[in-house]
């Protein structure tokens, strides 16, 4: 079974940059979604990649302020969140596409 391990995050101010990584276990590509869930709201998707890379996909509140990419070799994509506002402030998990798998979600704090 594959785990999902994630780092980065933390508190940064508005339009500031953030990098989160999510490292998948054993040398299986996987398409790898992220999303993010705020405190009293559902979880919503935000990005996602497929295993070779070569396809991404964007939530449309995004506006190319995020992008998502990955590393093989490394077996870890990655979320690199500009420009932040404190509407993006939330916890952002990675998670296997089409598969109930989850990282254990990433803090992002976003100060005005």
């Amino acid at each position: 079974q594959v785990q999902l391990v994630q780092s980065g995050g933390g508190l940064v101010q508005a339009g500031g940059s953030l990098l989160l990584s999510c490292a998948a276990s054993g040398r299986t590509m996987y398409g790898i979604n992220w999303h993010r869930q705020a405190p009293g709201r559902e979880r919503e998707f935000v990005a996602s990649i497929s295993k070779t890379g070569e396809n991404t996909r964007y939530a449309d509140s995004i506006l190319d302020r995020f992008t998502i990419s990955r590393d093989n070799a490394k077996n870890t994509v990655y979320l690199q969140m500009n420009g932040l506002k404190p509407a993006n402030a939330a916890i952002y998990y990675c998670k296997v596409d089409s598969r109930n798998v989850w990282g254990q979600g990433s803090q992002v704090t976003v100060s005005s």
